[in-house]
């Protein structure tokens, strides 16, 4: 598989789109990153549940592996584009796909609601 098909098969995810993060190829949905290309496009990542992960590594352990450190442990995965296949690739951008767009996203004023009901209140002189 080559970044170039990784791409096509992302970006034929209904409302995903491309965009750029640290400089990298990313694919978006929902607002939210689900998969990108390293700088070479010969690796790719996904986003997805740390069992999403185990799963697929059990199944293609010379393609799929976890990204390196905390990334990785909360699901972040890399794809191997030299030794991956396009069945194996389109499902797991699906299950990333999927995990991004099943959940609303979170608008700014909502957040700044919830981190005001945290914060301790001031006392007033």
């Amino acid at each position: 598989m080559t970044g170039d098909d990784f791409r096509h098969a992302a970006l034929d995810l209904h409302d995903a789109v491309e965009g750029a993060h640290v400089g990298h190829p990313d694919f978006r949905a929902n607002g939210r990153i689900f998969a990108g290309l390293d700088a070479n496009e010969q690796v790719g990542t996904l986003n997805l549940t740390p069992d999403e992960q185990r799963e697929l590594i059990q199944m293609h352990p010379d393609t799929f592996a976890p990204a390196a450190g905390a990334w990785g442990r909360q699901g972040w995965t890399v794809v191997r584009l030299k030794t991956a296949d396009a069945p194996s690739v389109r499902g797991a951008l699906l299950l990333a796909w999927q995990g991004v767009t099943s959940k609303p996203r979170k608008s700014a004023s909502a957040t700044r609601r919830r981190t005001a009901a945290k914060s301790p209140a001031r006392k007033r002189r």
